[in-house]
């Protein structure tokens, strides 16, 4: 998502982009951004980052185990020791703190309640960046992040492998957003997020799971995934698997419309499918 973000970004701020693997450095400066090496999972490789930066973009992701976020917290650490603190700092959470919401239409009203580690996960991050920024006067703004889809970040072989989507009466609701949608959030929530706020941002498509699946498939003219009910799931399928299919929510965006002033590149994934598929026919070898 770094590298998306970063045509938008270089145009307003001189941008640092900190990596782990010092190989990656030749591109981010292609891309207009001055390269810095440190590792969220090493402390004492993130000194140099103390008082770096005005405005911070956190995008990095949790461990993939536990119920709480070390990376974070050793990011705040890091940013706290500087001279001069962050005016604003944008993290990039995801919908999945909300938890199962049987299927209703819910905003960032909401209450947290995640029912997965990794969700947990993001609610703990969630809870050290606000108290950082209520703490140090920092304009924090929260994205709570959806699926994120591109014409690289497709089920596409998830489909090749016939792997089963859920019954239509048994399915839940699934929400999306492109990832040049994401992209443009972020920057727009660097340049407008409201302080202490939290901001959904998805698109406006209203589909189940299945019907996600059906609509990749239809596009790309692959199969469409059998369907079995939940009991068949609960055998056959695995936790990880299962724990996105037992949340079902619809997002609203009003406040990524109204307060961000978001218009959205592609404002269901009717759009993005189409916009990938025309990529792939451009970029297919021609036939002599």
């Amino acid at each position: 998502m770094a590298r998306r973000a970063l045509p938008l970004l270089v145009r307003r701020y001189r941008v640092y982009a900190v990596i782990r693997d010092p190989a990656d450095a030749p591109t981010l400066r292609a891309l207009g951004a001055v390269p810095v090496v440190a590792d969220l999972d090493r402390p004492a490789s993130l000194r140099r980052l103390a008082g770096l930066a005005g405005d911070v973009l956190h995008l990095a992701p949790p461990p993939d185990s536990g119920e709480r976020d070390p990376r974070t917290a050793r990011l705040l650490a890091a940013l706290a020791r500087g001279l001069t603190l962050p005016h604003r700092l944008v993290y990039i959470s995801t919908s999945g703190v909300y938890g199962d919401c049987a299927g209703a239409r819910i905003d960032e009203t909401r209450p947290a309640a995640p029912h997965s580690a990794r969700g947990k996960r993001r609610v703990d991050a969630e809870a050290r960046v606000r108290s950082f920024a209520r703490r140090n006067r920092v304009a924090a703004t929260v994205l709570r992040v959806p699926g994120i889809y591109a014409a690289d970040r497709l089920p596409v072989e998830r489909l090749k492998r016939g792997t089963p989507a859920l019954l239509p009466g048994e399915d839940g609701y699934t929400n999306h957003i492109h990832a040049d949608d994401l992209a443009a959030a972020c920057a727009a929530a660097l340049a407008r997020g409201r302080p202490g706020r939290v901001v959904n941002a998805c698109d406006d498509s209203e589909l189940t799971m299945g019907d996600w699946f059906d609509a990749v498939a239809e596009a790309f003219a692959l199969p469409r995934p059998p369907r079995i009910g939940r009991a068949e799931a609960e055998r056959t399928l695995s936790p990880a698997l299962l724990s996105f299919m037992n949340e079902s929510r619809r997002l609203s965006n009003r406040r990524l419309k109204r307060e961000l002033r978001l218009r959205l590149i592609y404002p269901t994934v009717a759009e993005g499918l189409a916009a990938a598929v025309a990529a792939a026919a451009a970029s297919a070898p021609r036939r002599a």
